[in-house]
């Protein structure tokens, strides 16, 4: 599946806006007082004014499979790289994919994958213009298997077995990364909390994911169908 579209939340509009398209050189499709819009290749992400705390969330952007390595060079020129035990980059080998981490000025963390499983290599120097589309955006709940079954009966298969720290529905260009409440982030010190989102499942429509008292709820509406460009 593939996200057309993400909305999040921020406490740092202005500063974010100057990053996302200044450093990063990411191209500002809307903007008003309280929101903007930033392309990452096909899918949209919407960041919205909230003064409900500091939001943060996870997600991930696809980038060539062959072009790690200059994907690396090319963020350390303009960011802070996140490490682990002493190292920045990481390869998962069940899933045949390297990446890195940074923090953007809200905090979320943002993460650059290659998945060497796609067919998506590139000829180009590397530059924000190869960023594909989101493929990854992080949910916390508290308990995540049963919120897992209420994704697999709106249509959204699992791409992993069950786990009951991290499990992801979804497929390769786009995962819901399903986490348990207060999980450590990989490359990061941050523990996993739930803010409320939207995503444009492309085909599919739109859908919420709001705090009703302690418990996460998915609200889904096939009207809101957008397509990928």
């Amino acid at each position: 599946m593939k996200f057309s579209k993400l909305a999040l939340l921020t406490s740092n509009l202005t500063i974010m806006k100057d990053f996302y398209r200044k450093v990063l050189e990411l191209s500002i499709s809307a903007e008003s007082d309280d929101e903007f819009t930033v392309h990452i290749g096909q899918t949209d992400l919407n960041f919205r004014e909230s003064d409900d705390g500091k939001p943060f969330y996870h997600f991930a952007i696809n980038i060539p499979e062959n072009k790690f390595s200059e994907a690396v060079a090319w963020a350390k020129s303009r960011i802070s790289l996140n490490s682990e035990d002493g190292n920045f980059e990481v390869h998962f080998e069940s899933w045949n994919a390297h990446a890195i981490y940074f923090e953007d000025p809200s905090g979320n963390i943002v993460e650059l994958i290659a998945r060497h499983n796609l067919s998506n290599g590139s000829c180009n120097n590397f530059s924000s213009k190869d960023f594909i589309n989101i493929s990854e955006i992080g949910i916390t709940v508290d308990e995540v298997i049963p919120f897992v079954r209420k994704l697999n009966a709106l249509g959204f298969p699992n791409w992993r077995n069950d786990s009951e720290g991290l499990t992801p529905v979804g497929d390769e260009n786009g995962l819901f990364i399903i986490v348990e409440t207060d999980r450590k982030w990989f490359f990061s010190d941050k523990h996993a909390r739930f803010h409320p989102l939207s995503v444009y499942v492309d085909g599919f429509g739109k859908v919420e994911f709001e705090k009703n008292g302690d418990k996460v709820e998915i609200l889904y509406d096939k009207s809101t169908i957008r397509m990928v460009r």
